[in-house]
């Protein structure tokens, strides 16, 4: 049927609209007015969709479609899509059997809690009179809704202007149109989301509808704003004008990496984040340390860069930053060995950009950047949280049972799938180069553990050359862990400074070429492996235990291309080579699953069918990086 590539619109806040190019919403998160009542948590769904038609002298046709248990399709809205263009925001042109062209635009307006819809008749003569009825809910955005007695249908109406409140404990809905609205509840029952089906969550969802719309858009274009409040004073017509007058211009001076790329900025109390990825991640940290340097500092974005970081700088606890904050205001997760090495390496890396670029950062950030990286290395080198410290070889030890601390996280019951337990090899790689930086940037005294570290880094290499994920493995001295897995590649590429040259950085470069590469990134375990799962697929069970055992990974991209192009002396050569070679696949994938963006995960098997979240912070940041190591425009 019907188009499922997906579109999305952010609002800077934590919020969202989006849905699949044509046909029924699929997701639980498919919606028009999506808002972060903390930003950037406390997501909750306010309107999740629409049903519209259009009455000309031809008769009268729907605009929408929605899919209802069992498998039924209706109404067929999908079929009259002649065109979609995602710029300069989402566009749908629509051919009516008549020959009457309409256009349709959804358009969220950034730091705000609203989006623009907008109907316009392109083509076509006589009357034509549009009908729209939103699909209210109310709901977190990770729940589904219900049919209940406490949905609160009443409506204040000003004109064209209508505000409910469905539930007292969340925001208002208002509706500011240049229409005419006529109160008429009515509950549309059984709503199927295929892609909750298919990922072995509940599926069903009832939605709200406390009226219709109705516009003559004959007479010119019709206007809705959806916006979380009560506000009924605004004129829809004027603002909708000059909302798109303001936005075309901003983001017509934008490419679409950069568009892309601006999505995942936020705001949270105290500062500046990034969302890890679209519809269901919020902030995380190594995500956001990771993203930050591809999605902000290879654009130049220096001073948001700085922004973020300094706002995470409060967050050290015990030498760590938080692997992620809760939706609902808890305590954050103290939970990630990796998240606070990541974060020194994005330290430095808006520093060195800062040099190079000859530009001052302030004092009082610089300080407060310096305290946080010395808090971290203090923290590891004497002990924390999980029994994470320095050993005597210098290198950083780290887990205990039943905590996933890498990035390798996935846990089904109380079983870590990948537990790690001991030293895991990308974690010595962070850990060696946080060292050095610190020696070299804030304290000489780390450059004694670094040697040592860096030392001791030599008991990774296998007899075949490739290293082992893990030695020392569950803390008993001498075991290995010899599963051939991509953590590796961070040793040789990817940081700032390589822990191993010449033919030991071939034999890595090698291994991981040879097993774990895909078009869209590396495989997380070889396919030669008996734990090895190709697809990426059903349940949560099912799903997070191949997570982290074949699943590929786009954002290990970058450290691969980094340290591919290490091998060959970053000529222009081997650059050109790496342009023809790596980038088209990822290119391609620009428009195949979340459009703009490139997918959190992919199966491991042929034909590496996209999964996980469409719109992934680290996964486009990396391919920004790559795009900037070989000497193209990041964006």
């Amino acid at each position: 049927m019907a188009d499922a590539r997906e579109w999305l619109e952010a609002d800077g806040l934590g919020g969202f609209a989006s849905g699949p190019v044509a046909g029924p919403r699929t997701r639980r998160y498919h919606a028009l007015l999506l808002t972060a009542t903390t930003p950037p948590t406390g997501r909750v769904v306010l309107v999740n969709g629409f049903e519209a038609e259009v009455a000309t002298t031809g008769g009268t046709v729907p605009l929408s479609t929605q899919a209802y248990a069992p498998d039924v399709v209706h109404p067929d809205g999908w079929l009259h899509v002649a065109a979609f263009s995602p710029r300069p925001w989402p566009s749908w042109t629509y051919r009516l059997p008549d020959g009457t062209a309409l256009r349709h635009e959804v358009l969220v307006e950034p730091d705000s809690c609203e989006t623009l819809l907008r109907w316009q008749r392109l083509d076509g003569n006589g009357p034509c009179a549009l009908t729209v009825r939103p699909l209210l809910s109310g709901r977190d955005y990770h729940a589904l809704h219900h049919e209940n007695p406490a949905f609160a249908f009443a409506a204040t109406v000003r004109g064209g202007n209508v505000v409910w409140r469905p539930y007292p404990d969340l925001p208002a809905v208002a509706a500011l149109t240049n229409g005419t609205y006529a109160h008429a509840p009515d509950w549309y029952r059984n709503f199927l989301y295929a892609a909750e089906r298919a990922r072995g969550l509940d599926d069903l969802e009832d939605l709200a509808s406390p009226g219709a719309f109705t516009f003559d858009i004959a007479a010119g274009p019709a206007v809705m704003i959806l916006r979380s409040g009560d506000g009924l004073s605004v004129r829809a017509g004027s603002h909708a004008e000059r909302l798109t007058a303001a936005e075309r211009a901003r983001r017509e001076a934008l490419t679409p990496l950069a568009l892309a790329a601006g999505a995942y900025l936020v705001d949270r109390p105290g500062g500046r984040t990034l969302v890890a990825g679209f519809p269901w991640f919020t902030d995380w940290g190594r995500d956001t340390f990771i993203a930050l340097r591809g999605l902000l500092v290879a654009t130049g974005a220096l001073a948001q860069a700085r922004a973020i970081l300094v706002a995470w700088a409060g967050a050290v606890s015990e030498g760590m930053m938080p692997n992620r904050f809760p939706d609902r205001g808890e305590a954050p997760d103290y939970n990630a060995v990796d998240a606070s090495l990541w974060y020194v390496i994005a330290v430095h890396d808006v520093l060195a950009a800062h040099e190079a670029a000859g530009l001052a950062v302030p004092e009082a950030e610089a300080a407060r950047l310096t305290r946080a990286c010395a808090a971290i290395l203090d923290g590891y080198a004497a002990g924390t949280r999980y029994g994470i410290a320095a050993d005597a070889d210098g290198l950083l030890r780290a887990g205990v049972p039943g905590v996933q601390l890498t990035w390798m996280d996935a846990k089904v019951g109380d079983r870590v799938i990948t537990p790690r337990i001991g030293k895991p090899v990308e974690v010595q790689a962070l850990w060696i180069n946080a060292l050095r930086i610190g020696a070299a940037r804030w304290s000489p005294r780390w450059g004694d553990l670094e040697r040592r570290a860096s030392g001791s880094f030599a008991r990774f290499v296998s007899p075949s050359g490739a290293l082992y994920d893990v030695i020392d493995a569950d803390h008993v001295p001498g075991a290995v862990d010899t599963k051939l897995r991509p953590n590796q590649i961070l040793a040789v590429g990817g940081l700032p400074h390589r822990l191993l040259n010449g033919d030991a950085a071939r034999a890595v470069v090698e291994a991981v070429e040879a097993r774990l590469l895909t078009p869209l990134g590396l495989r997380s375990l070889d396919p030669a492996d008996p734990d090895y799962r190709g697809t990426y697929a059903g349940g949560p069970a099912e799903r997070d235990g191949a997570y982290h055992q074949g699943t590929v990974w786009p954002w290990l991209i970058g450290p691969f291309v980094d340290a591919w192009l290490g091998q060959r002396d970053r000529t222009p050569e081997a650059k050109a080579e790496a342009r023809a070679r790596f980038l088209p696949p990822l290119s391609a994938h620009l428009d195949e699953a979340g459009l703009g963006h490139v997918c959190e995960v992919a199966d491991g098997d042929p034909p590496h069918r996209p999964g996980g979240c469409p719109f992934q912070a680290w996964s486009l940041g990396e391919l920004i990086r790559v795009r900037r190591m070989l000497d193209l425009d990041p964006v």
